[in-house]
């Protein structure tokens, strides 16, 4: 047979009639799957994973074939090329390795039940039926579906349900869609319904172990959602209904399968009357991406992998557009700016990043494209600044326009920038391929040289960087007209600096409203300038200086002792967005100083100062009528006078949770973590631990489970850390998708760092086990590589993970977060003595 890649090239589905014949008692799934297409060549290949296969027949007669575990694959002799019909049946196992068709577990009322849902984004569809699993193998689907069914059980998929025969479910015929978008889930549910203005059906499912109420924040998010993209897409919802499905078991956060999304409980479902407003917009913002995909990446979907952003970009900045235009109050943007842009921002800074755009083959790899930092939140700042370059009028008509020529087929970058340039009349791709198809980002200095305003790019790297030379068409979004709008040069003088200061009559600023993806270094006389008038600077701005100021300091361009005199003059903002920015420099200090030093007592009293007149003025309860900035902020200042063991913080933290402390469930959600780490710490005994995680066990409320995940391993006891240690392990008490959550909890934590550290060297193959199989598994070397900043700690890191370099999926985060400690320990050793002298200035 002839080499190929893409099993597409070989074979080319039209149509599938699939039947599943799922037992959850035996753990096994049986079917047959039924495939009509055009074979282009007389030997062609079908994906399969973890299958037997019985038979494979074409046109009805039994033909040869071979299985090739290296590409998931059977290789079939056809004889013939043309119009083909493939008959084969299969067995496969059910595991519980949340991907494929597998078994979510919850309880009711002390019942242990369990339902059935699917995860098939990237190549899991080859676990579940044999068929061309490759974005481009687009084709209609025909799904019968039975299993060992009982009263009371509901069964939902892509599409509507047409009949039931013989304990068989048959749904209606899918549109023209890609494999990995298939799903379906039955079991014990309860939903709640609605209809969109232009007559889609919308609906929520969930578990029985959640209250009804649960359900209706997201009903109303959805149908605003797709009746918000039918206008800005101007173009309809394809299919007649929109089912949103929450998961007790779900490795990712959500997954937009076209008209059934399935989703992790804690991003759909929320107690309307205890949920943090944090918490509502983050459910709000997953809604909406998810449903943004309904079009962009269902109706339109990459050609091949390598195009992961054009999905996944789009859908990141979108969640943005709908939730600020149906909750205009909300202002969403500043979570953006407070999230996707410094997390693009400090990743992409590190070099061997990848690029946006990246090749890619080996299904393990396929999964590793999935970098939140990058093929989301870098992805999504760059089409904000397409958004910006060209306007809203001209994305929606090139939008449409893209919509019209590609809908149920495939499409590429080059595709998107095509129909965004002939709507605008911009070349839009030769501005955007510069980011999309480079890794990193400059940062853009900015200088009086000889009384000349000058301007210089260069690639901005945080720890060790190889130069490449490598230049950006930046869109420089100035506020003095000198400045070009796309500065595409390596340098540029913009003319006489005290002339232009004079002319503007306010400092001299670059990308303002912080959308374009690079960062400023402004020299002394320009920044001092800033810092002078920094009263009327508006709140993005003064989070835009700070952020900026950080990463300089990281790359090793300025100190981060000059820094340390700043923050108090943030510190009495109201802002959100300005005290996430202020909190997090003061909270990277604490690299620099050890566990119980006095370092780290005047580090603690410094945070004092910070909070201190913020936590007089918010207090430790919501207050009625309160803005949504204070609801924000609270969160954070808390948090910071509780680091800096504030005695009257400790006592007003412990009076709440005495208030609460039969149902700690009650406690104000937006500080109930905050409350709950102060206990365990300040006020903790085996008895008030072992309630907490009882509660653990057996709520069904996904906020505060995620409170207790994040406050009980902050205990300062052994005997409780080694409890929890042995939790990692007991799927009964932490499910697989949220054990990341724990470890990373006790192994923050100067008391339990060991003992995680341990546990992930010790169990690294169980991990691998559990876990190996999804997109989530390389982010347990992220989160360790995120704490871990001594000489000691890195030695060992390259101790474990070195040898384990090769590993396919695995390659680039070992090296990348490698890089990422040494350059830690490295500015930690240089600056450590310069920011305690600083942070001991500040505090006097």
């Amino acid at each position: 047979m002839a080499k190929s890649t893409h099993f597409y090239e070989l074979f080319r589905p039209t149509h599938y009639n699939v039947y599943l014949d799922i037992n959850r008692a035996t753990k096994t799934i049986s079917g047959t799957s039924t495939i009509t297409g055009d074979a282009k060549a007389t030997s062609i290949a079908i994906h399969q994973k973890f299958m037997t296969i019985s038979a494979v027949k074409a046109d009805g007669q039994n033909v040869p074939f071979t299985f090739d575990d290296k590409s998931e694959g059977i290789h079939i002799d056809l004889g013939k090329t043309g119009e083909t019909t493939l008959t084969i049946d299969f067995t496969a196992p059910l595991t519980d390795s949340m991907m494929g068709i597998y078994p979510s577990y919850y309880d009711v009322n002390g019942e242990k039940k369990l339902i059935i849902g699917t995860q098939f984004e990237t190549t899991a569809a080859r676990q579940a039926f044999p068929c061309v699993d490759e974005p481009e193998a687009k084709a209609t689907f025909d799904l019968a579906i039975k299993f060992d069914e009982h009263d009371g059980e509901t069964i939902i998929s892509n599409m509507p349900e047409t009949k039931t025969e013989n304990g068989v479910h048959y749904f209606d015929t899918t549109v023209r869609m890609s494999t990995y978008l298939i799903a379906f889930a039955f079991g014990e549910m309860q939903s709640k319904l609605t209809t969109t203005k232009s007559g889609v059906q919308v609906g929520v499912f969930a578990t029985k172990a959640h209250q009804a109420k649960e359900l209706d924040f997201a009903l109303d998010i959805a149908k605003r959602s797709i009746e918000f993209y039918e206008d800005f897409y101007q173009t309809p919802y394809p299919l007649p209904h929109s089912w949103q499905m929450a998961l007790p078991d779900f490795s990712a956060g959500a997954m937009e399968n076209w008209g059934l999304v399935t989703y992790r409980e804690a991003y759909l479902l929320l107690d309307p009357d205890n949920t943090s407003f944090e918490t509502k917009q983050r459910v709000a913002t997953v809604i909406a991406h998810e449903l943004a995909h309904q079009w962009f990446g269902d109706l339109v979907t990459m050609k091949w992998w390598d195009d992961l952003w054009l999905n996944e970009s789009f859908a990141n900045m979108m969640e943005y557009v709908a939730i600020d235009a149906i909750e205009p109050d909300w202002h969403i943007w500043e979570v953006f700016q407070t999230t996707e842009a410094p997390m693009a921002l400090q990743r992409d800074a590190t070099d061997g990043v990848q690029s946006v755009h990246v090749q890619v083959e080996d299904p393990a790899e396929i999964d590793a494209l999935f970098d939140s930092a990058i093929v989301y939140a870098k992805g999504a700042r760059m089409l904000v600044m397409v958004r910006a370059l060209i306007g809203d009028d001209a994305l929606r008509q090139g939008l449409k326009a893209y919509f019209a020529a590609h809908h149920y087929g495939n499409a590429t970058g080059a595709d998107l920038w095509a129909a965004l340039g002939d709507a605008s009349g911009m070349n839009v791709g030769a501005i955007m391929n510069s980011w999309l198809e480079q890794p990193g980002y400059p940062v853009v200095s900015a200088a009086v040289v000889d009384g000349k305003l000058t301007i210089t790019q260069n690639q901005f790297f945080v720890g060790e960087g190889k130069d490449a030379g490598r230049q950006w068409q930046v869109p420089l979004n100035s506020n003095y007209s000198a400045a070009p709008a796309i500065f595409a040069d390596q340098s540029a003088t913009l003319g006489d600096y005290t002339d232009l200061r004079k002319a503007s009559g306010e400092p001299f600023r670059l990308n303002v409203g912080n959308n374009s993806h690079f960062i400023v270094k402004y020299d002394d006389t320009l920044l001092q300038d800033i810092l002078a008038n920094l009263d009327s600077l508006d709140a993005i701005t003064q989070l835009q200086l700070l952020q900026d100021l950080r990463l300089l300091a990281e790359g090793r361009q300025i100190s981060y002792a000059a820094i340390v005199p700043l923050l108090d003059r943030f510190a009495a903002s109201h802002s959100t967005v300005v005290n996430d920015v202020l909190y997090g420099v003061a909270g990277n200090l604490k690299k620099f100083v050890t566990p119980d030093s006095t370092e780290e007592q005047q580090l603690q009293a410094l945070f004092d100062k910070l909070s201190a007149s913020q936590v007089a003025r918010l207090g430790w309860t919501p207050k009625a009528g309160e803005s949504n900035d204070d609801q924000l902020t609270r969160p954070y200042v808390l948090n910071a006078t509780l680091y800096a063991k504030n005695a009257e913080s400790i006592a007003a933290a412990h009076a709440v949770f005495v208030a609460h402390q039969d149902n700690p469930a009650t406690l104000p959600a937006a500080t109930r973590v905050f409350i709950l780490a102060n206990e365990i710490k300040h006020f903790g005994s085996d008895q008030l631990f072992d309630q907490l995680l009882n509660d653990y066990r057996s709520s069904s409320d996904a906020g505060y489970k995620a409170d207790l995940a994040s406050a009980l391993p902050t205990t300062p006891d052994a005997k409780q850390i080694a409890k929890l240690i042995t939790l990692f392990e007991d799927a009964e008490t932490i499910k697989p998708q949220d054990l990341r959550a724990w470890y990373r909890g006790v192994l923050g934590n100067d008391k339990g760092q060991q003992a995680a550290w341990d546990w992930i060297r010790n169990d690294w193959q169980w991990l691998e086990d559990t876990v190996g199989g999804d997109m989530e598994f390389t982010t347990y070397i992220t989160v360790t590589s995120g704490i871990f900043h001594t000489p000691a700690r890195l030695a060992e890191f390259k101790a474990f993970f070195t040898p384990k370099i090769n590993t396919p999926g695995l390659t680039r985060e070992i090296k990348m977060d490698t890089k990422v400690i040494e350059s830690r320990v490295d500015l930690v050793e240089a600056e450590k003595d310069a920011v305690h002298v600083a942070v001991a200035k500040t505090v006097k």
